[in-house]
């Protein structure tokens, strides 16, 4: 079994697609409006954005995290938390071996919150 889709709230279908564009650099690969459906494509997820569904909390794989936040600073997107380590891997279970896994949360277009999560080895 694997996920198949993600729904993700936005009011604004145009806002929203801006600004998942520019923070994943895919175009939506499907759009259908009416009544409201905007679909991004994520390895084999489908990340929908629609008018009628809740918000969810996504947490998207990113490199150089630090770099990523700052650019979506000077683009006005509201950041909730810094890059900040939560945990070091020591096996594979959740992550990476040998890796930190630094978050950082970020508010898109319509409120959602969103964490942007990197693996960098750890320095010991």
């Amino acid at each position: 079994m694997e996920i198949l889709q993600v729904a993700q709230h936005a009011d604004d279908l145009d806002r929203a697609q801006q600004f998942y564009e520019r923070l994943l650099g895919l175009s939506p690969v499907a759009r259908f409006d009416p009544p409201g459906l905007l679909f991004f494509l994520l390895g084999g997820t489908r990340l929908l954005l629609d008018r009628e569904a809740p918000s969810a909390l996504l947490y998207l794989r990113v490199t150089d995290l630090a770099q990523r936040v700052e650019r979506l600073r000077q683009d006005a997107v509201i950041v909730e938390s810094e890059p900040r380590v939560i945990f070091t891997h020591d096996d594979a279970t959740l992550g990476p071996a040998g890796h930190d896994e630094l978050q950082a949360f970020i508010r898109d277009s319509e409120g959602n919150l969103i964490g942007l999560v990197e693996h960098r080895p750890t320095r010991r």
